[in-house]
């Protein structure tokens, strides 16, 4: 609730039932008719560019053919082979960006296959199902340690266990997920999808979950290793960049990152206080994700300010036009240069900035907003002091999440590359393809038709 301090935030501004129906699911799940109507759109094309854009290169015209005639589990599996958190990826993912965005029928007529909706319909066919879908291989005595309970580190500890070996999985907070649990917009994944997916991953067998051990302070890297076989760090970013702007540390001025968490575990949305006038610093999909929720937690004025032009924001253009649809403004090349009031945000005021070739300017010319609650969504850092070499902050890695120590591999947001949920469980699985073969004085699989013979084996 909102304090004398913070007098235009205040919990309470719409009622349960709008809330409700604000935070239903974005893209409701298909019946299996619409899934077949669906499914009959794809050309099934033998070299298909989806599964090229994929970054966990599911066979997507091969799971839709298992739709079309009828076998749903049959394409779940499919996906799982390739990507055993395919049920949230089909909630989260950018497809817009990445399948649909490369499908020949969104390049042909600006309508590409649902792909996303026909993944989610087929995911939670064999989710629904009792029992895991996959088996343990016979044990290999071997012991490995992952660190981060996100989706590079379930990516990766599923196809240890399955692989046979036994994993202990580190985690910093009280509940495991990671990105997935505390970072991703509620109407995104709605109810407790994200904790019954990891639930469902766990029925593999073999991992064995440690919650509250954080790395650095109850656990550290050497040792692991002095305990384990191998050790894989998928700790995502704990840091989130400073915002240089006088007034920064006033009351009513917080990280988006911490304004989605709460959100995400709150139990009722309701007793969430928000401000009148909101404004999100960032062009990301942090930002579109504060901002949106703002506003449908009743915010009267949401603004995002983003100090580069439109096309350089990190939210797709989908995410763009979904933010100004449900009332967001959108301000370009504006940048943070104070935020002003008597010990709690009042008003932002934003320097217009250009770009002369020689990099990003101030113009000098400046405009105020009213801002009663500010969000900072510029990006997050890697803090760990975990003795590995970094490489512009984050983990450096080779081939498949190799980091500078023998026996060590590492994965996810903590190491370079699209900091997307999808990428995060490519580079766990790929990881835990390559532990094994080194464990096991084996060649790893690395294509996407071995890694998903790997998982029918």
């Amino acid at each position: 609730m909102a304090d004398m301090l913070t007098p235009g935030i205040a919990a309470g501004r719409l009622g349960e039932d709008e809330i409700a129906r604000n935070f239903a699911d974005l893209h409701p799940a298909l019946d299996p008719h619409e899934a077949a109507v669906a499914a009959d759109r794809c050309y099934f094309c033998y070299d298909a560019p989806c599964v090229t854009a994929c970054p966990t290169e599911i066979d997507i015209p091969m799971f839709i053919r298992q739709i079309q005639s009828g076998r749903p589990e049959e394409a779940g599996k499919t996906i799982f082979d390739q990507n055993i958190l395919g049920g949230m990826c089909a909630r989260v993912c950018p497809t817009e960006d990445l399948c649909e965005g490369a499908c020949v029928r969104e390049k042909a007529e600006g309508k590409p296959v649902e792909i996303g909706r026909l993944q989610r319909y087929a995911t939670d066919s064999v989710m629904a199902r009792q029992g895991h879908p996959y088996d343990r291989a016979p044990s290999t005595g071997k012991r490995v340690a992952v660190v981060g309970a996100g989706p590079a580190g379930l990516s990766c500890a599923h196809r240890l266990a399955m692989r046979g070996h036994d994993v202990t999985l580190f985690d910093a907070k009280e509940k495991p997920g990671g990105l997935n649990e505390f970072g991703i917009a509620a109407y995104k994944s709605t109810g407790d999808f994200a904790a019954d997916e990891v639930t469902w991953l766990m029925q593999i067998g073999g991992i064995e979950l440690k919650p509250r051990h954080t790395l650095g302070r109850d656990i550290t890297v050497e040792g692991l290793k002095s305990q384990f076989d191998a050790v894989f760090v998928g700790v995502g970013l704990a840091g989130v960049n400073a915002l240089e702007a006088e007034g920064a540390d006033r009351d009513g001025v917080q990280d988006a990152v911490g304004f989605i968490a709460a959100l995400r575990q709150a139990d009722d949305m309701t007793s969430l206080p928000v401000g009148r006038n909101v404004v999100v610093i960032g062009g990301g999909m942090t930002a579109v994700d504060a901002a949106v929720q703002s506003k449908l937690l009743g915010a009267e004025n949401v603004t995002i300010a983003y100090r580069r032009s439109q096309d350089r924001m990190g939210a797709s253009e989908y995410e763009q036009q979904l933010a100004t649809s449900k009332g967001v403004r959108i301000v370009c090349n504006a940048q943070p240069v104070a935020i002003h009031g008597n010990g709690a945000a009042v008003e932002i005021e934003l320097e217009y900035t250009a770009d002369d070739g020689t990099g990003l300017k101030g113009t000098g010319e400046t405009m105020r907003l009213p801002a009663d609650q500010v969000f900072k969504a510029i990006g997050q850092t890697f803090t760990l002091d975990a003795g590995l070499e970094l490489e512009r902050g984050k983990i450096k890695v080779t081939g498949a999440g190799r980091t500078s120590l023998d026996g060590v591999w590492a994965g996810g947001d903590c190491t370079a590359g699209d900091d997307l949920t999808v990428v995060g469980v490519a580079d766990g699985r790929d990881a835990a393809e390559d532990i094994h073969a080194t464990l096991m004085n084996q060649p790893a699989a690395t294509t996407g038709a071995e890694i998903g013979e790997a998982a029918r084996a």
